[in-house]
C-alpha cells in the first residue's frame, strides 16, 4: 500500500535529474505520473523505467498551449489530477553587466513564466475534481541568497519563492484545498552541473569547491529532493502550505566556524 495510491501527478523536467527522480519516487508510492519534458528521448526513458503507471508528454513550460494540451492529456489518461511538481529549469553563469536580453528573456520564460503557467493550469484542473491537491515548485537557495555570477537565475528563483507563497494564500482563501510549496535545494549533483565541471577543470575540482559551501559536507542528490517532494505532496504535510522548504545541508543557516575563522 503506497502513500499515494490513487493519486495522479504531472511532473515537469521529468526527463532527467530532480524531475526524473521525482517521477520515480511518486510512482513507487502508487501514483500515476505524466512525465513532461521537451526532451522526448529522456522522457521516454523515465516512462520506460516506471512502466504502465507513467506516460510521456511533450511540454515546453513557457508555452501556454503546451500546458493546455498536457492538462487535457493527464485527465484523459488518468481521469483526474492531484499533484503537480515543477522541476523544469535552466541557468547560465554571467556577470550582471554582460547579461544579454535574449538570454534573460529565455531564463525568465522557463523558470518564472513556466512556473506561473504551471500553477495557473494546475489550480484550474485540480479544483474541477473537488479533492484538493498539492503543487510543489523547485526553487533554489539562489532564490533566497544572491550569487555574484547568477543574477538572472537568482532573480527567477526569487520570483518562484514569492509566487509560491501568493498561490498558496490564494488557494487557501478560495477554499480549494490545494497546497503550494517551494523546495530550495543547495547544489544538486545532476547533469545540470556537467558544464560547470568542464569550466572549472573537472568534476573533482567542482565538487570540492561546491561542498566547501555546504556545512553537511556534500552536495544534495536528486533523491534527496525527490524525498522532500514525496513528503510535501503526502497527507503527512496536510498543514504545510506557502513554505520555502530548505534542502540545503545547512547552506542558509549562517556561517560555519571553519569559514568565520578564515
Amino acid at each position: 500500500m503506497g502513500k499515494l495510491d490513487s493519486r495522479v501527478a504531472l511532473v515537469t523536467g521529468g526527463a532527467s535529474g530532480i524531475g526524473r527522480a521525482s517521477c520515480e519516487a511518486l510512482a513507487a508510492e502508487g501514483a500515476k505520473v505524466l512525465v513532461a519534458d521537451i526532451n522526448e528521448t529522456g522522457g521516454r526513458r523515465t516512462e520506460a523505467s516506471i512502466g504502465a503507471a507513467a506516460s510521456f508528454q511533450y511540454l515546453d513550460v513557457s508555452q501556454e498551449s503546451d500546458w493546455e494540451r498536457a492538462m487535457a492529456r493527464v485527465v484523459e489518461l488518468f481521469g483526474k489530477l492531484d499533484i503537480v511538481v515543477n522541476c523544469a529549469g535552466i541557468g547560465f553563469s554571467c556577470h550582471a553587466e554582460d547579461i544579454e536580453l535574449e538570454a534573460w528573456n529565455r531564463i525568465v520564460a522557463v523558470n518564472l513564466t513556466g512556473t506561473m503557467l504551471a500553477c495557473k493550469h494546475a489550480i484550474r484542473t485540480i479544483k474541477q475534481f473537488g479533492y484538493g491537491g498539492s503543487i510543489v515548485n523547485i526553487s533554489s537557495v539562489g532564490g533566497l541568497l544572491g550569487t555574484s555570477d547568477l543574477a538572472a537565475y537568482c532573480a527567477t528563483k526569487a520570483g518562484v519563492t514569492l509566487l509560491t507563497k501568493s498561490v498558496a494564500l490564494d488557494c487557501a482563501e478560495l477554499g480549494y484545498g490545494i497546497r503550494c510549496n517551494a523546495i530550495h535545494p543547495t547544489y544538486v549533483d545532476t547533469e545540470m552541473l556537467d558544464p560547470v565541471a568542464t569550466m572549472v577543470g573537472g568534476r573533482e575540482t567542482m565538487l570540492a569547491a561546491m561542498t566547501e559551501n555546504v556545512p553537511l559536507g556534500r552536495l544534495a542528490t536528486a533523491k534527496d529532493i525527490a524525498d522532500s517532494v514525496l513528503f510535501l505532496v503526502s497527507d503527512a504535510a496536510a498543514m504545510i502550505t506557502g513554505t520555502a522548504f530548505l534542502v540545503d545541508g545547512g547552506t542558509t543557516a549562517g556561517m560555519s566556524a571553519r569559514h568565520s575563522h578564515q
